[in-house]
């Protein structure tokens, strides 16, 4: 269960770091057509554009990806539950005045998850576990929500229905901190990939006066592990009481917005309560029944409040394997205009998303200006067409000299399956006499 309450490497264009970056997302958010909300619909419930569904459905199959190769399994899971459910997991105890109220339902009661994790404990206990099989790592992109008030609603990263990218690693004691620290190499590669940085690492522990689980020994040891794993990595953290999840404590990967605001965007949690609350079990190698270890993993934390991040970091200036055009055409004049569409054609046979900025739209230098948060653009004149080539301008206000357009599409395409925030792969760009003169 993630609370929602509370990279390196990256090359930005000077052009696109300067004030868009101190900006709320919620205001460029709506600027750049990403996302927007309507009181019919209602608040806490944003709706996605379709530029804004291209840098979600982007940042969705990168964790997918992601998981896969980490050897996660996907489930879907249903966004109700029986009240019983979430009684069974203690949701309903400490939880029940952030949940919305139940439904009834042919004499039953629902409710609106608030969380993933029972439904992937019941997932588990649905077959016979044996030690063979663990550690099993079990992920979802799913669906829940959140009762939040009126008053604390904002944008992307207060929202009453969230996209959370969720996983549930079910191992034995021995592996739990392998585990753990697996965990957070995911999310240090994540941060890479996405040009965004920690502020630092949170140890969150219960606090007083708060609802947590009763079980003092399975809070010690979940605390000296995550301590442990911690150290070892060389990772600097701060603890913080009363940000523990109820069940236990958890590793915060804190990020700040531009106005310096802290949340919690990703999370490692060490669970042994819901384990025995839905009396969990593997067969272990003596033939003898054992339980279980719950890790709780988010990489990227909710969806809403990862793009809501990443508006702020890049000011909407997205790496390019993240941006809803990657690369823009400009044919000079309505002559090159065939040979802008052959290559938007070839360029999205390769899975690149281009767009062809028609003469039509306004001057060479209009466009250009228009088309200033798209990583790459291509100019196309008389020469480029004739000797099928294109002169690219890369976002950060580079030049390059004219390329092959195979060669072109082909460097693009490796660095935005690389997911790199690098805009280009040498130095063999650099400012031309044109650059300076505009």
């Amino acid at each position: 269960m993630v609370n929602l309450r509370s990279g390196p490497g990256a090359t930005h264009s000077p052009a696109a770091r300067e004030e868009p970056t101190m900006r709320d997302h919620r205001e460029l958010g709506r600027e750049l057509d990403l996302f927007d909300t309507d009181s019919l619909i209602g608040a806490g419930l944003p709706y996605w554009l379709p530029d804004g569904a291209v840098v979600r459905h982007a940042l969705e199959e990168y964790v997918r990806t992601a998981e896969r190769r980490a050897g996660y399994q996907h489930v879907y899971s249903p966004v109700l539950g029986k009240r019983e459910l979430y009684e069974l997991s203690g949701h309903w105890a400490h939880y029940r005045d952030d949940m919305f109220p139940a439904m009834d339902v042919g004499g039953e009661q629902f409710v609106l998850r608030p969380s993933l994790c029972p439904h992937h404990a019941v997932i588990y206990r649905s077959r016979p576990r044996s030690y063979r099989q663990l550690p099993l790592r079990m992920a979802e992109l799913g669906g829940m929500y959140r009762a939040e008030l009126s008053g604390v609603l904002g944008g992307l990263t207060r929202v009453r229905a969230i996209q959370l990218n969720d996983a549930h690693v079910f191992c034995t004691p021995e592996q739990l901190a392998d585990e753990v620290r697996a965990a957070l190499a995911m999310i240090r590669r994540a941060y890479d990939a996405l040009g965004i940085s920690p502020a630092r690492y949170r140890l969150s522990l219960p606090g007083p006066g708060g609802k947590y689980v009763a079980a003092p020994e399975l809070w010690r040891r979940s605390t000296a592990l995550l301590t442990e794993v911690l150290e070892h990595a060389g990772l600097p953290y701060e603890a913080a009481e009363g940000e523990a999840a109820f069940y236990g404590p958890k590793i915060d990967v804190q990020v700040t917005d531009a106005a310096g605001r802290e949340s919690t965007l990703s999370t490692v949690q060490v669970d042994f309560h819901q384990p025995e609350r839905f009396d969990l079990r593997y067969i272990g190698a003596d033939g003898a029944k054992h339980r279980p270890v719950m890790i709780h993993r988010s990489v990227i934390g909710s969806v809403e409040r990862a793009v809501a991040q990443l508006i702020e970091e890049h000011g909407g200036a997205f790496p390019a394997w993240l941006a809803p055009t990657q690369l823009v055409l400009l044919p000079v004049t309505e002559a090159e205009s065939p040979y802008a569409e052959s290559l938007a054609r070839d360029g999205r046979a390769r899975g690149l998303r281009v767009e062809v900025a028609e003469p039509g739209r306004g001057s060479l230098g209009a466009r250009i200006r228009q088309a200033r948060l798209v990583p790459y653009q291509g100019v196309l004149g008389a020469r480029e067409a004739a000797d099928a080539q294109v002169s690219a301008r890369l976002r950060d206000g580079r030049r390059l000299p004219p390329l092959p357009a195979a060669e072109a599409l082909a460097r693009i395409q490796a660095l935005v399956d690389a997911h790199s925030t690098r805009l280009w792969d040498d130095d063999r760009a650099g400012p031309t006499a044109t650059d300076r003169e505009e």
